[in-house]
């Protein structure tokens, strides 16, 4: 019977694990992965081609810590990241791609937001007007939420300028995605230009068929095709954004979306059925001996 405990949690591990979720964009290049979250680092422009993470309503519920501003080198990065001093009297700003105010609820996570391959130069006035408001809207939503996945990054198009002695890219645009994987899922992408507006967020929501378009990443292609398909080829407001109704449901499914699990799934599957039918054959005929 040990023995029979023992598969079944080995079943019950291996079962997590195919339903455990990592949705990077592809192609993946240039990884670089810190405790809360991961990027693309793109050494010709020298900062993230985008960032990667999870976002609970238990991280933002949990926000406490005081912000660093300290900004430091990545040292994981092999190619070795943009310095701080690139930044020094640009006139730009030192911009957030995974939010201080995502990672305020423990000090490593903060010390690592601060770190330059999660920076990016903004126009001031960008950064901290529509991009702020962009980043607490969507602690918002996790808030009531309770998890979102969230990609980030520069779009490398119409740049403006160059700086400090790396050579920084100053991007013409920025990207935000949202995945929202409960209940019903629902998707929504942002694109917006990297200077100051007074314009409402939503009229900077584009489909992510669009943001793929534009940045040359597919996002999310872990999810089930039909599911990815239906979600990332309409702009969809409703369930976001107050007012807006959804003419249809965007997905029947009424259980947290994960990727499809894979052929060695099915196999461990099968395998864990075949040696647990075994052992019970075998168990009931020494019965019948004794």
């Amino acid at each position: 019977m040990k023995l029979l405990s023992f598969i079944i949690l080995l079943f019950t591990a291996n079962l997590i694990n195919a339903k455990s979720v990592e949705f990077l964009p592809v192609p993946v290049n240039d990884i670089v992965r810190h405790t809360y979250y991961t990027l693309s680092y793109n050494e010709n422009y020298e900062q993230a081609n985008w960032v990667y993470y999870s976002l609970t309503d238990s991280m933002i519920l949990n926000s406490g810590q005081e912000r660093s501003n300290s900004f430091k080198m990545d040292k994981s990065v092999v190619s070795i990241s943009a310095k701080s001093s690139d930044y020094t009297n640009s006139g730009y700003d030192r911009g957030h791609l995974c939010p201080a105010g995502d990672m305020g609820f423990s000090e490593l996570a903060m010390q690592e937001s601060f770190l330059m391959s999660n920076i990016s130069p903004q126009v001031p006035d960008f950064n901290r007007g529509i991009w702020k408001e962009l980043e607490s809207t969507v602690r918002d939503w996790a808030k009531i939420e309770r998890q979102l996945y969230v990609v980030t990054g520069p779009v490398f198009k119409n740049n403006k300028d160059t700086i400090g002695r790396e050579e920084v890219v100053v991007p013409g645009y920025y990207f935000k995605i949202i995945y929202d994987p409960t209940d019903k899922p629902k998707m929504i992408a942002f694109v917006l230009p990297n200077e100051k507006s007074d314009r409402l967020l939503t009229d900077y929501a584009v489909t992510i068929d669009k943001a793929e378009q534009l940045t040359g990443f597919d996002f999310f292609s872990q999810l089930p095709d039909d599911l990815e398909n239906k979600l990332e080829g309409v702009v969809q407001l409703s369930g976001w954004f107050a007012g807006y109704e959804t003419p249809e449901p965007v997905a029947t499914n009424t259980k947290r979306e994960t990727a499809t699990p894979d052929l060695n799934f099915y196999l461990i599957l099968v395998a864990v059925l075949m040696v647990v039918i075994i052992l019970v054959t075998f168990m009931s005929k020494k019965r019948r001996r004794r």
